[in-house]
């Protein structure tokens, strides 16, 4: 490895530490990009589906590279919710998700980082894999550089610590502590080989196309947590993850929870004849707004999955981490223009964010989980007396509709946890109004029908 001095080190060559070296090279910086895998993605775990718009922004049009490597457009989105024996779904299929831009695809993440990484390279990164950084140099109270575990030194005007979930960078410089067992959540997946056609004809697409599912409910067995079904060119990936917190409160093993939830009757149809190719288990940040460190430093920026950069009540991450990796990048550019790269002069990534997506949507779902996790009671119960209802009222058994309703209404109003719940949404302050009141409606309804999110 060279002793030179770097404008910038990047340690982690996933979505954010690629896109931050990506976007400092593109403009002339001197960077390395550091990857404690034996190859870009090598670690990493995701459903995955990559959103355009973000890519595109650092590789634009990157979807007409021949080597882009890209599954399925998703054209079709859909949400479930089990019961036992039964399934409630809603979803939305669009043809325009079929035209340039489009709006994601699926993607393998070991292929996807590979060609990101080269892309990287390309633009002039230096890339070095199966390096460990084990800490950070300060020099006067600024970081100037790291050190990797095998005792080599290299130096720095500025470091980008995107090194995922555990950031053993961030925790070593004081800029985080180990996340609780609240503040993530443990998935576990499988990639499944599966035809072509057979993909097509069980998911009813048309050549090329690709569907997610994404479910809640029986499936993860009371816990907060959820189930994700994503089609590939010739695969299916499948995963399904719960709070570290549950996991050890009731004491089930993420592998069985893989195995029930592929045992359920929706979706054991689904994979019939699916051969396994992968199985990988990952933490996944699940803290957001509330849980996210210092992001700025003399001399350091945090970024993606250390910094807790997940919404997890939209199960979205990459796209969050390839924009702040690119702000983080483009905010060094301007530092180095300026020739200083003090906490003051790095504080406009922190603004960047603000101005950006990022940020505003960690914090308007920022305390979501907090307000199911009070109600987990209909966690448990809401998806099995949501498919009664739908049941009893799709059921022609001879009784007048009127009936019908009213007796789905009085199981509705008698049953505990859901009393408790409208008695909970109806005490916040200003329920008269119609806005807020509008707002508590649509939570009552999510609370309901997803039963918590991963």
């Amino acid at each position: 490895m060279t002793e030179e001095k770097f404008d910038a080190i990047v340690v982690g060559a996933g979505p954010a530490g690629t896109s931050a070296a990506l976007t400092m090279a593109k403009a002339g910086l001197n960077v390395v990009l550091l990857e404690r895998g034996d190859s870009p993605g090598a670690k990493n775990v995701q459903g995955a589906v990559m959103y355009t718009k973000m890519l595109d922004e650092i590789v634009p049009g990157f979807w007409k590279d021949p080597q882009a490597p890209v599954e399925r457009p998703i054209t079709e989105q859909k949400i479930w919710v089990l019961s036992k024996d039964s399934m409630f779904q809603v979803g939305f299929k669009s043809e325009k998700w079929l035209k340039e831009p489009y709006n994601c695809f699926t993607v393998i993440r070991a292929t996807f980082d590979r060609w990101y990484a080269k892309k990287a390279e390309e633009a002039g990164v230096q890339l070095f894999t199966g390096v460990t950084v084990s800490e950070g140099i300060k020099k006067d109270g600024k970081v100037v550089g790291i050190k990797t575990s095998e005792g080599d030194e290299i130096y720095a005007d500025v470091v980008v610590a995107a090194d995922g979930v555990n950031s053993l960078l961030g925790q070593q410089l004081g800029l985080l502590d180990e996340w609780t067992a609240d503040e993530v959540a443990l998935g576990v997946k499988e990639v499944l080989s599966l035809p072509r056609e057979k993909i097509e004809d069980r998911f009813n697409l048309e050549q090329g196309e690709g569907t997610t599912i994404e479910i809640f409910g029986e499936n993860t067995r009371g816990m907060l947590g959820y189930s994700f079904l994503y089609t590939n060119k010739e695969s299916i990936s499948f995963g399904v993850g719960a709070k570290l917190s549950h996991f050890q409160k009731t004491g089930i093993r993420p592998p069985d929870l893989l195995e029930y939830a592929k045992a359920h009757p929706m979706i054991r149809r689904l994979l019939k004849g699916a051969k396994p190719l992968e199985y990988s288990a990952h933490l996944i940040p699940e803290g957001g707004y509330n849980s996210m460190p210092k992001l700025f430093a003399d001399g350091i920026l945090i970024a993606g999955d250390a910094a807790q950069m997940v919404n997890a009540s939209h199960r979205e991450g990459s796209n969050l981490a390839m924009t702040a990796g690119r702000l983080a990048g483009e905010t060094v550019i301007e530092a180095k223009k300026k020739g200083d790269f003090s906490a003051k002069t790095l504080s406009a990534y922190q603004t960047k964010l603000r101005d950006s997506f990022v940020i505003p949507d960690l914090f308007d779902h920022k305390d979501l989980e907090t307000m199911v996790e009070k109600h987990m009671d209909i966690v448990a119960e809401g998806p099995e007396l949501m498919a009664q209802s739908l049941y009893d009222y799709f059921q022609v058994d001879g009784r007048p509709k009127r009936d019908v309703q009213k007796a789905i209404l009085q199981r509705l109003t008698k049953n505990p946890a859901v009393r408790a719940l409208i008695k909970s949404e109806l005490t916040l302050k200003n329920e008269f109004s119609l806005v807020k009141m509008g707002v508590k409606l649509r939570l009552l309804l999510w609370k309901l029908t997803h039963g918590g999110s991963l």
